[in-house]
């Protein structure tokens, strides 16, 4: 029997160009403007977080305020339609013909992002992902302002743990199985993902895990993007979270 080998895809700045927290947010407040005066329960665990005050986990689930007593179906909703608009707009073409090459070459396509479940998961779908992890979010059958994280920030270690409890088939991959595997990333967070595989590519890698790709010869791809600057991407960020980012 063949070995199964698997395609690793982190999602923001990834896939797509931007932190995709902020650009559902934004798809959000184009659609429900009157939200973004929810940010202000957001705003001290903000300024705790930059203190290092707060966890990234907390911050995290206030973050998600602005979606504060949104019935479920009705975010189900507003997520299948993000997934369908924004995400086929945004997604860099050059890593839509990685995730199309590995397809052709029978290779299962996981997601493991950080990113909220509620629409990390309509995107895998949207993409066609064979599987995907996320953040879990608790949520009912209306959004809490502070909704619960059972499993944690899906972030570092956390993404293999969680990959290789749920997607079938990784726990058990040998050494010789995982060099034959890839992963995609662009964050020094991320290590942990890359050195599972064989073949790591890292996309518009950040400061500090630019030297590590670099001193490993793992390729560097850099598609075109719509800012050329960290400062250029604060920006896009600030617009998204206010609801004033074009579509």
């Amino acid at each position: 029997m063949p070995a199964r080998q698997f395609a690793f895809f982190d999602l923001d700045h990834t896939l797509l160009p931007f932190d995709t927290q902020a650009l559902f947010c934004n798809f959000v407040l184009r659609r429900q403007p009157w939200r973004v005066f929810l940010h202000a329960f957001f705003i001290p665990f903000a300024l705790a977080r930059a203190c290092r005050l707060a966890s990234t986990d907390t911050a995290k689930r206030a973050f998600n305020a602005y979606l504060w007593g949104m019935p479920m179906e009705e975010l189900r909703k507003l997520a299948r339609e993000f997934a369908a608009t924004s995400v086929e707009r945004w997604i860099y073409p050059d890593l839509r013909a990685e995730m199309l090459r590995h397809r052709h070459q029978n290779r299962i396509l996981v997601l493991n992002t950080a990113s909220p479940d509620f629409y990390a998961h309509e995107i895998a779908r949207e993409l066609e992902f064979d599987h995907c992890i996320a953040t879990k979010m608790v949520m009912g059958d209306k959004v809490p302002l502070l909704p619960k994280l059972p499993r944690g920030n899906n972030k570092r270690d956390a993404k293999i743990t969680a990959m290789c409890a749920d997607v079938p088939g990784v726990l058990e991959l040998t050494d010789e199985e995982r060099a034959k595997c890839w992963s995609y990333s662009d964050s020094h967070a991320d290590l942990p993902l890359l050195e599972f595989t064989g073949n790591p590519v890292c996309i518009h890698p950040t400061q500090k895990l630019e030297p590590v790709a670099q001193q490993h010869g793992w390729p560097i791809l850099r598609p075109a993007r719509p800012y050329g600057t960290r400062w250029g991407n604060v920006l896009h960020m600030v617009l998204q979270v206010c609801g004033i980012h074009s579509e």
